[in-house]
């Protein structure tokens, strides 16, 4: 049963922009690192290092150029697992190249076991979706371009 948790801990770590996870239970203290120089232990901690050569922010590079002001980004409010549908069977709630108003449901995020649904800031066309079904999302990350009308 702990080393499922290590396990858990480490598809955690390995499908997020997180660097460090570090984690107490039991009475015992995990610290898992994606890329540490320096690997060390003593009685208490246990490390695992884990390389990942492609982090989610490089696989989501924008092709939109950054120095375009008519372009808005929608960002993440929390992190969690972005969904484009309102379940599998559903289709997505915008594609590329829709048009969206104020207040639309563009997405769900859902955080903690709870379904939150996003809604466009911005009136316009969706010029870009920067994450796929499922993806985890961090705080703060870009979601859709979008070009206000």
């Amino acid at each position: 049963m702990w080393q499922d948790k290590v396990k858990e801990i480490i598809y955690i770590l390995e499908n997020s922009n997180v660097n460090e996870i570090e984690v107490t239970f039991w009475g015992k203290k995990i610290r898992v690192l994606k890329s540490s120089p320096n690997v060390t232990t003593n009685n208490t901690d246990k490390v695992i290092s884990t390389n990942k050569v492609e982090s989610l922010s490089e696989k989501k590079e924008v092709d939109i150029k950054e120095n375009n002001e008519n372009y808005k980004q929608v960002l993440s409010p929390m992190p969690g697992v972005f969904y484009s549908s309102q379940s599998p069977e559903k289709p997505p709630y915008v594609s590329e190249g829709d048009t969206v108003t104020s207040g639309q449901v563009i997405c769900i995020i859902e955080s903690m076991k709870i379904m939150n649904e996003i809604e466009s800031e911005y009136n316009g066309v969706i010029k870009k979706i920067l994450m796929n079904n499922s993806d985890p999302v961090e705080f703060n990350q870009p979601l859709f371009i979008i070009e206000p009308s």
